[in-house]
């Protein structure tokens, strides 16, 4: 996850924060080491060395039920009986670019009653091994973007982000890699005018990695009049949105409200590419369930980049996995089998949203310093309370609870077990 001081629309600049995660090189690109980007993956190995009883990991990216385990639903585990059962059923490889009904199935739910560009075949659409395999597909197929030209950036990353975007785009050969302001941590929510600023100021052609719902790892998300702003600058500066979906449906748990900006650019006639993960939202964590769209400005495009979509995948997965894939579309295409999964959905996000307005009332209780009210605006999985650095090591080193920078963490951590200890825990932090 970046974690930087204010941004300016240019190249990251050097900072002299002892926490600073991000390297420079002459020419405007922004560099790392994997390990420096991603400190999530620090928290986690230090949270394993801790030989603490008590210890509590809140930096994770599943959905942990009240048991603290990921969680199998219902439906899911049905259908995969039936599939096991069903002497017809054969998998076999798909093409490259996926199973058709499944990639059929996910364009569907992410354009909702905007459908116009598949009518007029202006839609890619590809299955992959997982949400970060179609950011690099959609980084590699940007590569070829302009026509007549190589295409190698700018790329606008908001601040905070997932750490490993930035090292997406440069395996796939692009290099200049910038930040938007996003996140204000005094006001801990989005900051409009700072993040209009950078976008204003980004150069044509730009690509600006949005947040289409659930912002990891903040959980604040822009409203629908913001959309509104964002989407006339980006229309007219012809800037190039690419949008990530990774927890669809666990922010409103509606799959069309939580694609619904994606939605308003189409229907803007814009161009764009969407990552997205369907591994979240039916509990396929190891199955890898991810979708790229592509949504192209004439349909005369479609033939080259179908082909040239065939021609990468074969170089990186070849064919993904197809279990995974036929359950969902299996879920998506039975009316009967989706009003279930809705129903499991529906709880799922009910139960995040109570454990945010119970932390937010425990820390209130307990007279922590602040408003807390920012933990119930936010929604789906993270949350970014506003902590510290010294806070955070504060709640790692002495109380054994592990967060991400900014005190960012994932609310279905939490459950009957640890919610009071952690917030206790919070409140001393936030009383030193």
């Amino acid at each position: 996850m970046l974690e930087m001081s204010r941004p300016s629309s240019g190249p990251a600049k050097n900072g002299n924060s002892k926490n600073e995660d991000i390297y420079q090189e002459e020419g405007g690109q922004v560099l790392s080491s994997s390990s420096a980007m991603q400190p999530e993956i620090r928290v986690l190995a230090t949270f394993r060395r801790d030989t603490e009883a008590s210890k509590v990991y809140l930096a994770g990216r599943e959905y942990f039920g009240e048991d603290g385990q990921t969680t199998e639903l219902r439906i899911v585990s049905k259908i995969k009986h039936q599939l096991s059962a069903d002497p017809t059923f054969r998998p076999e490889y798909p093409s490259p670019l996926g199973l058709t009904e499944f990639t059929r199935q996910a364009t569907k739910i992410t354009l909702g009653s905007s459908l116009k560009p598949l009518l007029e075949s202006r839609v890619l659409e590809v299955q992959t091994p997982g949400f970060n395999a179609a950011v690099r597909l959609g980084a590699e197929l940007l590569r070829d973007w302009v026509e007549n030209s190589p295409w190698s950036g700018p790329v606008y990353l908001s601040v905070p982000c997932d750490g490993s975007l930035a090292s997406i785009f440069q395996a796939a050969g692009v290099h200049d890699i910038r930040q938007y302001y996003y996140w204000d941590q005094k006001q801990c929510d989005v900051c409009l005018d700072k993040l209009v600023e950078d976008l204003e100021r980004a150069p044509q052609r730009s690509v600006v990695v949005l947040s289409a719902s659930g912002h990891y790892p903040t959980g604040a998300d822009l409203s629908e009049n913001q959309w509104d702003i964002i989407t006339q600058i980006i229309e007219r500066r012809r800037l190039f949105p690419f949008f990530l979906l990774p927890v669809q449906a666990l922010c409103t748990g509606d799959l069309g409200q939580d694609s619904r900006a994606i939605q308003k650019c189409v229907e803007l006639g814009m161009e764009l590419i969407c990552a997205q993960s369907l591994s979240h939202c039916f509990g396929q964590y190891g199955e890898g369930v991810g979708h790229l769209l592509f949504v192209l400005k004439d349909n005369s495009l479609l033939i080259a980049k179908k082909s040239l979509a065939k021609e990468i995948v074969k170089s990186l997965w070849a064919q993904p996995s197809v279990m995974g894939a036929h359950i969902v579309a299996t879920i998506l295409s039975n009316p009967a089998h989706f009003i279930e999964w809705q129903e499991e959905i529906k709880h799922i996000v009910e139960r995040c949203m109570l454990i945010r307005h119970v932390l937010r009332e425990r820390l209130r209780n307990l007279g922590c310093p602040g408003i807390w009210d920012h933990l119930t605006t936010q929604q789906g999985l993270f949350s970014c309370i506003g902590l510290s650095d010294s806070q955070v090591e504060f709640l790692a080193n002495s109380k054994h609870v592990y967060l991400l920078p900014n005190g960012c963490l994932n609310v279905s951590a939490l459950n009957g077990g640890n919610l009071e200890y952690v917030a206790e825990s919070i409140h001393q932090a936030t009383s030193l």
